[in-house]
């Protein structure tokens, strides 16, 4: 028995991990261990040997079995302390630099266009991006076969239920559930099968209604004048007859080119002027669709491409950056502390 403790007590000095101790442990107290073996002895011995003999070996085992849980809080402690040695912090070492988060351009103009319609008292409403094709083209004056439809390039998931190619639906939904008058404008995602540097499959719009007794094509040019120039700055603002199937008259509405300043150049093909929207009074049909009487109620309508705006206002020339989630491009609109950057 004094060899075995000598033994085990060397051995236990060289124990370094967990998996040594549980090695160690079963060496000498497993079911094949030396401690075991020992109680073999006990059927040679007399019943006064025996009994001597059994309470050496239990003090034995219990001399093992403290040596053994004073070396696992020892290995523990060893342990902790390496870990909080590994995971200190250096005080002394520069601070990392923050990075800062970003809206991306296409949510600060939105947002810009919004805040500029809000102050002149518009609302926000959305509509869904999969419509009926009532919704997106006949209650707007497209019926079936009208050839205004060949200028959507439109996305049909069945005969009745296409993606929307304009938030102009929007306004048939508002005005069948709203009296007037009505006055928002309608923000979101629409799509079309058209993609080049200037042009994509998807992109955003934002379109505004405003029906009351007595608006006028003045009212129209008023609040589509001072948005451009609040958007814009101080340009030139022009507004050239157009033709759009729900509204009627109609106009294209351009702006003094932002990138010459209206000298003439590439961009604006040497005209000194950019075409940024559409807008006119609305129909007389789509206000009878909406649930008007066009002999008490006129309105005026407007839909611009939120892209189109970004690219000219940040001087981007390649509409796919918006969607390629390059942070080189994102980075250059990140914000800090109210300001961009």
């Amino acid at each position: 028995m004094e060899n075995v403790k000598r033994e085990f007590e060397e051995e236990l000095k060289s124990v370094k991990n967990f998996e040594e101790l549980k090695q160690l442990k079963a060496a000498y107290l497993g079911k094949k261990g030396k401690l075991t073996s020992l109680f073999k002895k006990l059927k040679g011995l007399s019943e006064g040997e025996k009994k001597e003999f059994g309470r050496k070996i239990n003090e034995l085992k219990e001399h093992f079995e403290r040596l053994l849980e004073e070396k696992s809080k020892e290995i523990f402690e060893a342990i902790k302390r390496e870990s909080i040695e590994s995971e200190a912090i250096d005080i002394t070492l520069p601070a990392r630099g923050i990075n800062f988060g970003s809206l991306h351009p296409i949510t600060k103009t939105i947002m810009e266009i919004e805040d500029i319609f809000r102050s002149m008292g518009f609302g926000v409403e959305v509509g869904p991006e999969i419509e009926l094709d009532l919704f997106n083209f006949e209650l707007l004056n497209i019926p079936k076969e009208h050839p205004a439809r060949d200028m959507q390039d439109t996305f049909y998931i069945n005969d009745n239920v296409v993606l929307r190619t304009h938030t102009s639906p929007t306004q048939i939904r508002v005005m069948k559930r709203q009296k007037p008058p009505v006055m928002f404008i309608s923000p979101g995602r629409v799509y079309r099968r058209d993609s080049d540097i200037t042009h994509s499959p998807m992109f955003h719009q934002v379109e505004g209604l405003l029906v009351d007794k007595n608006i006028r094509f003045s009212d129209l040019k008023c609040i589509l004048t001072g948005f451009l120039k609040l958007f814009f700055g101080d340009v030139k603002v022009r507004f050239r007859p157009s033709y759009f199937p729900f509204t009627e008259p109609s106009a294209e509405v351009d702006i003094g080119c932002i990138i010459c300043g209206g000298k003439g150049c590439r961009v604006c093909s040497n005209t000194g002027f950019l075409e940024v929207l559409g807008c006119g009074m609305v129909h007389p049909n789509v206000l009878i669709n909406g649930g008007y009487d066009p002999e008490n109620y006129t309105g005026l309508a407007f839909g611009l491409g939120v892209e189109r705006f970004a690219m000219l206002k940040y001087g981007i020339d390649n509409i796919k950056l918006f969607f390629e989630n390059d942070l080189r491009f994102l980075e250059q609109f990140s914000y800090h502390k109210g300001r961009l950057l």
